[in-house]
């Protein structure tokens, strides 16, 4: 048995290593100016980012499986512990813009000792303790993923705040191919839902169970920027009839006039900067409630995320742009599934504590990092968040 091991932890010590330099590699555009900004409460600095993620394989993994460890600073534990109610006191959320020590600097030698001292540890863990260790580090892996799709969408929010409107990376933003429209019909009756087993799965995902569903049809590809418009031209934002009262009462109050990041003359601000609006590209940054009262608008509604997991894992070549464009607003509210059961530890309160007043959204992002979603995965957002890279599939009933 000892090769076999040997060959997991050397996939597992390079895919860790291949993670974590690829945080690096997204925020590397950035000065340490950039990477203190917050923009809102909502959103975190790049450096908080950086120093969060650090704090999680030292405090999850390295102190609960090395006896002897001793945290590179015990004081970072209270500024970057995030929401881990069961590890101590916390800096409040609203207030990590704050933080302008340590320095960007002082973050980046942390991540480089504790870098190594994870890669010691999965040479050098004795078996049993590599087997109580794995599911945790193999977690770690897949929560630095998601806050490398964080930096993404809080630094974009933090750049459209200055008036330059200055761009994270040169050139043009790469073309989205146009895709087919139309529908594809679905029976419904019993459905599996959930992760099925194999790989990771986030314990949300879980248990795997069967529902339900009646008839339905869901879109081929997503709605488009120029689908959009036409919702907004034909007074979209002006017809309460439209909207959920919640929606209607935050674009009353906040003014909303179309997506976030659109400009005037057709231009929107990305990561790319000022660019040209792609009227064939997926519409991105909506609310629920914007999406539902383009739905609405449109003859149609918001799937299930049991529709879209039933359609996209039983005909996903039909199917265009399930993944890699925008996360798709379900009408699902956050809940567990039959039977859930969060993980035991400090860890439960990953997902659990948060099935209250969210929705689940459905897909991957162009900020989401290759190879980290699944058609179960469930992210989940409060309805009015705009700043995540996410837009709408319609569905409707058969």
């Amino acid at each position: 048995m000892a090769e076999p091991q040997a060959q997991d932890r050397t996939e597992i010590a390079n895919r860790l290593r291949r993670v974590r330099e690829h945080s690096l590699d997204l925020v590397a555009p950035l000065s340490a100016e950039d990477q203190s900004l917050q923009s809102m409460p909502e959103a975190s600095p790049t450096k908080w980012h950086l120093a969060h993620t650090t704090w999680f394989f030292e405090t999850l993994l390295l102190q609960a499986h090395c006896p002897g460890y001793r945290p590179v600073d015990g004081r970072y534990a209270k500024l970057f512990n995030s929401y881990y109610e069961s590890l101590g006191p916390r800096h409040p959320r609203p207030l990590r813009g704050l933080l302008s020590r340590p320095t960007l600097a002082q973050v980046l030698a942390w991540r480089q000792s504790v870098d190594g001292a994870l890669q010691r540890f999965i040479a050098d863990a004795p078996g049993h303790t590599w087997q109580l260790a794995q599911p945790r580090l193999e977690l770690g892996i897949q929560h630095e993923q998601q806050h490398q799709e964080l930096i993404c969408t809080d630094i974009l929010h933090a750049l459209a705040q200055n008036p330059l409107l200055p761009a994270l990376h040169d050139g043009a933003e790469p073309a989205v191919a146009e895709a087919a429209e139309g529908w594809l019909a679905r029976p419904g009756g019993m459905v599996d839902i959930g992760h099925a087993g194999s790989g990771f799965g986030f314990d949300n995902e879980m248990p795997r169970h069967r529902l339900h569903l009646q008839p339905y049809a869901i879109g081929r590809r997503l709605v488009t920027n120029a689908e959009f418009r036409a919702f907004i031209d034909d007074g979209g934002y002006r017809s309460p009839a439209l909207w959920l009262s919640d929606g209607w009462a935050a674009v009353q109050a906040q003014g909303w006039q179309a997506p976030l990041y659109w400009l005037a003359d057709g231009q929107v601000f990305g990561l790319h900067g000022v660019q040209p609006r792609q009227p064939q590209a997926p519409v991105r940054h909506l609310s629920l409630y914007e999406a539902a009262a383009y739905a609405e608008w449109a003859g149609a509604r918001l799937p299930t995320e049991f529709e879209w997991e039933d359609a996209a894992s039983a005909a996903p070549a039909m199917l265009a742009q399930l993944q890699g464009h925008v996360w798709q607003w379900t009408r699902s509210s956050y809940d567990p599934y039959p039977g859930f059961k969060p993980w035991a530890g400090a860890v439960g309160e990953y997902n659990g504590k948060f099935m209250v007043s969210q929705v689940v959204l459905s897909g991957s992002s162009a900020f989401t990092p290759v190879g980290h979603a699944r058609l179960s995965y469930r992210n989940f957002f409060p309805p009015a968040a705009r700043w995540q890279c996410s837009g709408l599939r319609l569905a409707r009933d058969a």
